[in-house]
């Protein structure tokens, strides 16, 4: 009897395109792919910001490139895909959240998040996939713990997030025979720049932490492990499913 072999979480040689980049989770994914030995792709609609991140990971012995995109240009992003050249991996960080009590939501907050969220989101992976689908890869959307549980002011981005996770079930049974594998990681609330307004609130801070069943808020170091799982042949056999980075949240 020979002993298993656990597959390698290591990514050296392959390409990855990580969108809504310069920042955040975005930023986080990014890192964590290529400290497992990817070439990294940045993506995001401001070039300064974009510039810095790269810098940094460059002057870590990264191999990191930038692109200004705006993702809900679907014409600029076929564009970007044609010139590319082969990839193996898009993690699709770019995301908005327009919170409102339901009653008050405008169709101009609706049309934004639901643009960047799902149209976006719907056809990155769309141009991913057709990237992919001779040499197969992983395509994973940064989704929301919203996908899969309600929120009070949040009718718009927990709409959006769900529709996340339905698309990205049927495109798994579509691109699994290219062995294009497609999941999303769902985090909960995770302290970057776009949220220190929320966790500066005590209430909301409060409310947050008696959620989350560790005892504490999130760090984008949390999800950075399950994204380098998720697009490595650890994760060969997993696709059609989310990993909820929660703390707990959802379990209660």
């Amino acid at each position: 009897m020979l002993l298993p072999c656990t597959p390698s979480m290591r990514l050296d040689g392959r390409r990855a395109l990580i969108t809504g980049a310069s920042r955040g989770l975005g930023f986080a994914a990014a890192t964590a792919l290529a400290e497992a030995g990817a070439e990294v792709i940045l993506a995001a609609r401001g070039g300064d910001q974009l510039s810095e991140t790269v810098d940094l990971l460059a002057s870590a012995g990264h191999k990191a490139t930038s692109l200004v995109l705006d993702v809900t240009d679907i014409a600029a992003v076929r564009k970007a895909f044609d010139g590319l050249g082969a990839l193996d991996i898009l993690v699709n960080s770019a995301g908005i959240a327009r919170h409102s009590p339901a009653a008050d939501t405008t169709p101009d907050d609706f049309d934004a998040v639901m643009g960047v969220n799902v149209r976006a989101a719907y056809f990155l992976a769309q141009a991913a996939a057709r990237s992919m689908q001779d040499r197969g890869g992983s395509i994973l959307q940064i989704s929301s713990q919203m996908g899969h549980t309600g929120g009070i002011d949040r009718a718009v981005y927990c709409a959006s997030k769900h529709a996340v996770e339905g698309m990205t079930k049927a495109m798994s049974m579509e691109f699994g025979r290219k062995n294009i594998r497609v999941n999303t990681i769902c985090p909960t609330f995770i302290r970057t720049p776009l949220t220190e307004s929320t966790f500066a609130d005590p209430k909301m801070r409060a409310w947050i932490e008696s959620k989350i069943k560790l005892g504490r808020v999130g760090c984008v170091e949390d999800i950075m492990g399950a994204v380098t799982f998720l697009c490595s042949d650890g994760a060969a056999f997993i696709t059609g499913t989310h990993l909820l980075v929660d703390g707990g949240w959802t379990a209660g």
